[in-house]
């Protein structure tokens, strides 16, 4: 309402004029439903008769005159003797309208061309496929395709456009047509495209505008499903806070928490902050083992429920019974948390000397975690204070687990002087084995008879020394005695094939003889 009294204002109460040559024409353009005032132009004092005329004057009858002819319609009527005013104006008064000015001698034509302007009226804004808040917001589901309409009436016909005037961003013109209807489509909405859209139509007769902005917001779903975990409460060691987070979606989704077992129970008590959900339970929920679930919905995505779950759980813990470390040394004890929900707080403490005095990083001793390991290191070992047993400690809302580590302290060992004395001994075993191979001589050779094959067909014959000097003596031929073969100061007989070749008589003579084996 404010912009069409605003325009109105600037067409001073829809009127405008425009002459024509020589002032004989004349262009007004008049809004519908309003007032308007036809001038007759050059009209005189001495003008006798004023008449006008819808049309020409030779083809139309008189409209209206100042000699005393009224017209038809009431709502014209004559100013000043001379102009023609129209009340509410309509469309179908728009023609050519004729000032007629009788004098005594002459009759002077003044001739005026109305324009009859209305709108833009009933300005409709589509935005489909779309579903409408109940506070008038569209919104649309991202990735999908929208058509956006925009329809006005007008006369004459208006130019209608859409401007984009997204939030944090310049303005933007998306189209201009001239027309009763402007349309265009979007494809693959996404959030870069959520915002306000205006749909203005503009008379171009009047300049009158009437626009229409509707906000469109892009919803989406979160990717991936909720994440759940559990922290101890920063207000008290003992307490136990739920956490369950489902980021990535838009508007934010509606999440709640349960206890698992039991579901007809109500909702735990949970405080929410954009897409997070926090619950503290209290002492009588921390058992181990128990678990909670969070669910979470979506408004894109109703039927389609998501959910996770955590588990509370008593702290355990790993580490090496027994440490030893040499005096002066250094030593590391180390444990490590394998469970726990919520993750448990680590300790070390003695439990001889200062049971309830938690061990700190002071001096010779420092305490440190990384992820699930708790180391202590105790530099410069001493028997007397250090010796003993240390407890690793860790606890959580839910329990408390320990494990007792021994530490024994003791004097260094000489390595070096017991690698050096197995090293002499080494020397010495190989000093004696190889002087007694040495002194053994030929002893310890092989026979060559060894590297003989197993199927030749030569008789060893064992001969004493003066065995081997009668048969000498009784053979005399220098053949035989190549035919021998020495071996290790013992004689060899020839082979089968070569006694054939012998003279018979020494075969005679290996026969007495017979071979001695």
């Amino acid at each position: 309402m404010a912009r069409r009294l605003f325009a109105g204002l600037r067409f001073v109460f829809a009127l405008c004029v425009f002459e024509g040559a020589a002032g004989t024409e004349t262009l007004v353009i008049g809004i519908a439903g309003r007032d308007v005032t036809l001038t007759c132009q050059n009209a005189s004092q001495r003008a006798l008769v004023v008449e006008w005329f819808q049309g020409d004057p030779d083809t139309a009858p008189v409209l209206f005159s100042s000699d005393g002819k009224l017209p038809e319609d009431a709502r014209f009527s004559l100013v000043g003797n001379a102009s023609l005013h129209i009340t509410g104006l309509r469309p179908q008064d728009e023609r050519n309208y004729t000032c007629k000015e009788v004098l005594n001698e002459t009759d002077h034509l003044h001739r005026i061309q109305l324009l009859v302007a209305s709108g833009p009226d009933r300005i409709d804004v589509h935005i489909q496929p779309t579903t409408v808040l109940p506070n008038g917001t569209f919104y649309a589901k991202r990735h999908g395709i929208l058509n956006f309409t925009c329809t006005a009436i007008s006369q004459p016909v208006p130019t209608i456009k859409w401007d984009f005037d997204p939030s944090g961003s310049p303005h933007e013109l998306f189209t201009e047509v001239n027309g009763s209807q402007n349309s265009f489509i979007l494809h693959q909405m996404s959030p870069r495209y959520q915002g306000n859209y205006t749909c203005s139509a503009k008379n171009p007769l009047s300049g009158f505008q009437e626009t229409r902005t509707q906000e469109l917001l892009v919803y989406y779903p979160p990717p991936s499903l909720p994440q759940c975990w559990v922290e101890t409460s920063t207000e008290s060691s003992r307490g136990v806070q739920l956490f369950c987070q489902w980021p990535g979606g838009y508007p934010h989704p509606s999440l709640y928490w349960r206890d698992k077992e039991d579901l007809s129970s109500k909702e735990i008590n949970a405080t929410s902050l954009a897409d997070t959900i926090v619950a503290t339970l209290n002492s009588s929920q921390l058992l181990h083992e128990k678990e909670f679930t969070c669910h979470g919905s979506h408004v894109l995505e109703q039927e389609a429920k998501a959910s996770c779950t955590v588990q509370l759980v008593d702290p355990m813990i790993i580490s090496d019974p027994v440490r030893n470390c040499f005096i002066g040394r250094a030593v590391t004890l180390t444990c490590l948390l394998i469970a726990g929900n919520p993750p448990a707080r680590i300790t070390w403490l003695r439990n001889i000397s200062q049971p309830e005095t938690e061990i700190r990083s002071t001096g010779r001793f420092h305490v440190s975690q990384v992820g699930n390991v708790s180391t202590l290191i105790i530099q410069n070992c001493s028997h007397s204070t250090d010796e003993g047993y240390y407890v690793c400690k860790a606890e959580n809302s839910v329990g408390l687990r320990e494990m007792y580590i021994h530490l024994t302290v003791t004097e260094p060992v000489n390595i070096g002087g017991i690698v050096g004395t197995i090293v002499v001994i080494l020397l010495l075993g190989i000093l004696v084995f190889f002087g007694v191979f040495l002194y053994a001589g030929p002893r310890f050779c092989p026979k060559g008879t060894l590297l003989r094959t197993r199927d030749t067909s030569d008789i060893l014959v064992l001969m004493d020394s003066e065995d081997e000097d009668v048969l000498a003596e009784s053979t005399g031929d220098p053949a035989w005695h190549k035919a021998m073969v020495r071996a290790n100061g013992h004689a060899t007989w020839p082979t089968e094939s070569f006694r054939a070749e012998m003279p018979s008589e020494i075969s005679l003579e290996e026969k007495e003889a017979g071979p001695t084996t």
